[in-house]
């Protein structure tokens, strides 16, 4: 190769390597898995396409926020009360409504602020319109479909209609480029193990098992699996999916934070006669 003569890019050096159309899916990825060992694409790359391809195959079901964790406010419900129930949760966006099976609209955090510079808060007419959309659509068209709509937050619902969940496009994003953490999703480095407000632990998946049994006084082995996401994993033979509960011993684990590839965050609970962390 001539010195003086430009380097390929990243896009003409693939297209040299595809130069023969894959058959199938399997074989654009061991393409792209060839490409990523000869240096032609970086790791990260090759994560955010394989993602990108797995979401066709997804549904809303798989990455719902389950009903029973949805955080709503209710309709008549207080502002103090409101603004007190967001910084709790620290939620940008909730479902307003009479209970999880009525709800009229989504309210925005952010709408707090008229309330505090002095202006009349009527709740009924801040809110968004709700968007509903059934378990079984595919994440692809539903990430379209927020696009299209610019609508962040949607509704899930059942075959039967009922409330199911909820979506948002956060959910719908870490398919393919894996966890998003923000300010309120972060512990500190030497926090692997944090109390929550509501009694519960918030606990990193690497925390190692020596250190959780030393928290929970329990007694997991270690054996196979260093950490506490391997051993949720080993317990269920599969990855978790977010929200699916499992009890370790006599401690119930949510699995809190799952992006389609591993666990990162887990919710643990002792229950009657365990030792407190």
């Amino acid at each position: 190769m001539d010195p003086a003569s430009p380097r390929p890019s990243l896009l003409e050096r693939l297209s040299a390597l595809l130069s023969r159309e894959p058959e199938d899916r399997e074989e654009l990825l061991a393409l792209l898995h060839a490409a990523c060992e000869r240096n032609l694409l970086d790791a990260d790359a090759l994560a955010i396409i394989e993602g990108a391809l797995q979401m066709s195959e997804l549904q809303v079901g798989d990455v719902m926020i389950p009903r029973a964790q949805m955080d709503i406010i209710r309709l008549d419900d207080p502002v103090d009360s409101i603004a007190a129930h967001v910084v709790d949760t620290g939620h940008s966006r909730f479902p307003v409504g009479n209970s999880k099976d009525d709800i009229v609209g989504i309210f925005l955090a952010k709408d707090l602020l008229r309330y505090y510079a002095g202006r009349d808060f009527d709740m009924p007419s801040l809110l968004r319109p709700a968007v509903f959309v059934p378990e079984s659509k595919r994440l692809n068209v539903l990430l379209r479909d927020f696009r299209v709509s610019r609508n962040h937050m949607a509704i899930v619902v059942d075959e039967y209609g009922s409330v199911a969940g909820l979506v948002t496009i956060e959910d719908v994003l870490e398919q393919i480029v894996g966890d998003i953490e923000d300010e309120f999703d972060r512990l500190e480095p030497s926090d692997n193990i944090q109390l929550d407000a509501d009694g519960r632990y918030r606990v990193r998946a690497t925390t190692e098992i020596g250190e959780f049994n030393a928290a929970f006084g329990s007694d997991f082995s270690d054996a196979e699996v260093d950490t506490v996401g391997g051993l949720l994993i080993c317990q269920l033979g599969r990855l978790p999916r977010r929200g699916e509960v499992v009890m370790l011993g006599k401690l119930r684990v949510t699995a809190l934070r799952v992006d389609g590839r591993r666990v990162h965050t887990l919710l643990v609970q002792p229950v009657a006669g365990t030792a407190e962390a």
